[in-house]
């Protein structure tokens, strides 16, 4: 499995975008600004920072509107407070600020060096601001165009290492799977293709998926929002993005971005169709990513799969454009469609039977399957030590035995999740007693009845 990759390009994406702009391709100029392979340095694939207002692909009507929302809130600012704000280079602000200074919207108040102003907002600049707030209430870094977001997110993954056996074993090493279930899981992760994945609960699905992640390696750089025409989605969200700092203060580096880890964004069965398409935010008057689409560079993971609030085969239906054509389409309010990159691994799960949620057709389009059964007796043994070992407690000869015999003697399956489970019970009687650090046949039977409650539980098939 040696230097599986797949790195679909998305130029058709661009050129065959509507008429709209949605994602007409950038100026040559344009592309200075992102992190091409033509343009690489120690920077990596980050992306540049814009040296003239042309590069930011937006109007510069947008740009001082923006900037006007911004000033407004504040009773006077500097040229520095709004390029923090704003994410662009100094130069740039100060060019906006002498013009929104020319057009009498501003007024400067004292100079503090060279490119650093002290302005106050004038009246006339406040009554623009309120009109521009009629139409966005956005007030963030200045978003990105929808095609130069395109572009990055190629960029990046053109030069995403391919998934090697070496990086395979390292990612999965805290599970225990078969060699078989392994490598379809590599595969899956290393092609794009999507991974379905069922089986019994507590066995690792969800474990797996995060573990996958880890196979798409190299940070990940996100715009703060995006902007569409007259548009604007937030892409940005500290909720699901986990932030890698150290770039924030680079000079080269356009600061519209900001560098995550790859991301793995979960769902379960509060998902709905409504979920998957942009979400309009009345009071900023602007709209929001799906999920899915914050996504793009990681793993999204459907968990729980037939058991959301819709018909299954609806949900389905949402997903074979994706799968097959690598793109999404989006709408906004006016119903303008706009298209989208789809560049993540799409992660299906479910306890239930493949039969009864999915038809072949859509199985074939997600490329791989995967079955998680519940461990044999040897596999259990495994994960209980392993996990007893990362949590430096130690296991009373005989201990595991007397476990497994309860399993039997209450005729339950052995679950995958369970070690973990009963082990950090465990601990939590150890600490209560100021007990040495060793599980024995007296605490695992107290951490038994804690978490099975007692009551014996047909076996599951």
């Amino acid at each position: 499995m040696q230097g599986l990759q797949r790195n679909e390009s998305v130029t058709e994406a661009v050129s065959s975008a509507p008429s709209t702009g949605a994602l007409r391709p950038d100026p040559a100029g344009q592309r200075a600004a992102l992190g091409s392979p033509e343009n690489m340095d120690d920077l990596g694939a980050a992306p540049r920072a814009p040296k003239v207002i042309g590069e930011t692909g937006l109007d510069i009507l947008q740009l001082e509107q923006l900037a006007l929302r911004l000033a407004n809130l504040a009773t006077a600012f500097t040229t520095e407070w709004l390029t923090r704000r704003l994410g662009l280079p100094l130069k740039l602000v100060n060019e906006l600020c002498w013009d929104l200074r020319h057009e009498k919207m501003i007024e400067t108040q004292s100079e503090l060096s060279p490119f650093n102003h002290r302005y106050a907002i004038t009246q006339r600049g406040r009554d623009t601001a309120g009109r521009s707030l009629e139409t966005t209430g956005y007030l963030g870094p200045a978003p990105v165009p929808i095609a130069q977001y395109v572009q990055m997110l190629e960029a990046q993954e053109a030069f995403r290492p391919a998934v090697s056996q070496a990086m395979a074993e390292e990612a999965l090493r805290g599970m225990v799977l078969s060699a078989e279930s392994a490598e379809v899981a590599t595969l899956a992760a290393a092609s794009g293709r999507g991974l379905f994945v069922f089986g019994p609960p507590g066995n690792g699905k969800t474990t797996l998926g995060r573990a996958l992640r880890n196979l798409m390696a190299g940070p990940l750089w996100v715009p703060h929002a995006l902007a569409v025409d007259n548009s604007i989605i937030r892409f940005f969200d500290s909720q699901m993005h986990a932030t890698l700092p150290g770039m924030e203060q680079d000079g080269r580096v356009d600061q519209r971005w900001i560098r995550i880890q790859r991301p793995f964004i979960m769902t379960g069965g509060e998902m709905t169709l409504q979920d998957l398409d942009l979400a309009y935010q009345p009071s900023l008057k602007c709209y929001e990513a799906p999920a899915h689409v914050k996504a793009n560079g990681g793993v999204f993971m459907i968990d729980d799969f037939g058991r959301q609030r819709v018909d299954t085969q609806q949900m389905l239906n949402r997903w074979i454009v994706p799968l097959e054509e690598r793109v999404d389409f989006l709408t906004l309010l006016s119903g303008q469609k706009i298209r989208m990159p789809f560049k993540l691994l799409l992660i299906i799960a479910t306890n239930l039977t493949p039969s009864d949620v999915a038809d072949p057709a859509f199985l074939r389009r997600m490329g791989y399957r995967l079955r998680i059964d519940n461990p044999s007796v040897e596999d259990y043994r495994r994960i209980f030590t392993r996990y007893a070992d990362s949590r430096q407690i130690e296991l009373a000869p005989g201990v595991l035995e007397h476990i497994l015999a309860r399993y039997q003697g209450e005729q339950r399956s052995l679950r995958g999740c369970e070690p973990r489970d009963l082990i950090e019970r465990s601990l939590d009687i150890i600490r209560l007693r100021a007990a040495p650090r060793r599980l024995d046949a007296a605490i695992a039977d107290t951490a038994w009845r804690g978490y099975f409650g007692g009551l014996a539980e047909p076996a599951l098939a």
